[in-house]
């Protein structure tokens, strides 16, 4: 297969998000912690995803992937604190139930204090509504944690760098053996925002190209594992230098599993989100580079700016919010570079 665009982010899913990704020209559909896996017994149960698989087959729609579970089910694994091994072996449960019925993708972050922002309400191109961050304002205590998760509990104590890579070591060597069996791959978000302080009390640890190498050291090679990668995130750690630096090092050894297709204007200690190709980075430029190294998995759409007629911001998860028209322009923007390149 080539490279191919899939729906993705999708937290809540029904006949209007479907409809949409049909009438885009989408065969595929990413989800991220959805409304039809609730989990309630700590991992996504087997009667669950095969009628989320089932109902994407009557939709036809192929599913790609899934990313991370209930925060209820992992924030212990994520601070190594007391229950992770039962955590960890839910985990596992997940793993399997999602083999057993065809979906072979699953991507998780390592982010206890989650994806921060310091401004939701930034004025980008024409008016457009992006979020911002700027490293600076979080002294004044100006910072806004995730747009989807918060914290099961709060930092009982300040988690370490050290103490971050110990837990994500522990992690893999209990998770990846059952990957590896089952046929299912782990993808690891980077960090959001990749700066070097602690935010919430907790290192932020996979914060350069560099660092997301030593992720794929630590699973050691694994065919099991690979980096969601985030173009956001990675543009924020360096540009467009730091995204060539990350298709280089993993692209030719296969750790590339999927891409979240977005991009910022700046750098940490500050950027804003903007549409794509004003950002950082050239899009064609890094889905050409995308290319050579032999990547062939999807691409998602990612953290688009709300336009005239759209909600506030791309964190409406609501099925009326998501069919959006900046999810769509990003979309037909990305069919468009692929089509000019030759690779749709």
């Amino acid at each position: 297969m080539t490279i191919r665009l899939s729906l993705g982010h999708i937290d809540v899913y029904d006949d209007r998000t479907a409809t949409f990704a049909h009438q885009l020209g989408l065969t595929g559909v990413q989800f991220h912690t959805p409304n039809l896996l609730p989990g309630e017994n700590g991992h996504w149960s087997l009667e669950e995803l095969r009628a989320l698989r089932e109902r994407c087959d009557r939709d036809g729609l192929r599913i790609d992937g899934l990313e991370n579970v209930p925060l209820a089910h992992f924030w212990k694994v994520q601070r190594g604190l007391p229950g992770r091994d039962e955590q960890i072996e839910n985990y596992c449960r997940t793993i399997r139930n999602m083999a057993a019925v065809g979906i072979d993708m699953l991507g998780y972050n390592w982010l206890p204090t989650f994806v921060w922002r310091t401004d939701m309400d930034v004025a980008g191109r024409g008016g457009a509504k992006v979020t911002a961050f700027d490293l600076a304002e979080i002294g004044a205590g100006n910072a806004l944690a995730s747009y989807r998760l918060s914290p099961t509990e709060p930092l009982a104590e300040p988690i370490s760098a050290d103490r971050m890579w110990a837990n994500h070591q522990y992690f893999l060597d209990a998770v990846l053996p059952v990957a590896e069996e089952a046929g299912v791959r782990l993808a690891l978000h980077p960090d959001d925002p990749p700066v070097d302080e602690p935010l919430g009390g907790a290192a932020r640890i996979f914060n350069t190209p560099a660092a997301l190498a030593a992720a794929h050291e630590q699973a050691k090679a694994s065919p099991a594992w690979g980096l969601d990668f985030c173009l956001g995130s990675v543009s924020e750690m360096g540009g467009e230098d730091a995204v060539n630096e990350v298709i280089d090092t993993l692209g030719p050894v296969g750790a590339i599993a999927y891409v979240h297709f977005r991009d910022v204007q700046g750098t940490v200690p500050s950027f804003r989100e903007c549409f794509l190709g004003e950002g950082n980075y050239h899009p064609a430029r890094v889905i050409r580079r995308l290319h050579e190294v032999g990547f062939d998995g999807f691409m998602i759409d990612d953290h688009v700016p709300a336009v005239i007629g759209d909600p506030d911001t791309w964190m409406d998860i609501s099925s009326d919010a998501y069919c959006s028209r900046g999810r769509a322009h990003a979309l037909g923007y990305l069919q468009g570079v692929l089509n000019g390149l030759g690779l749709d």
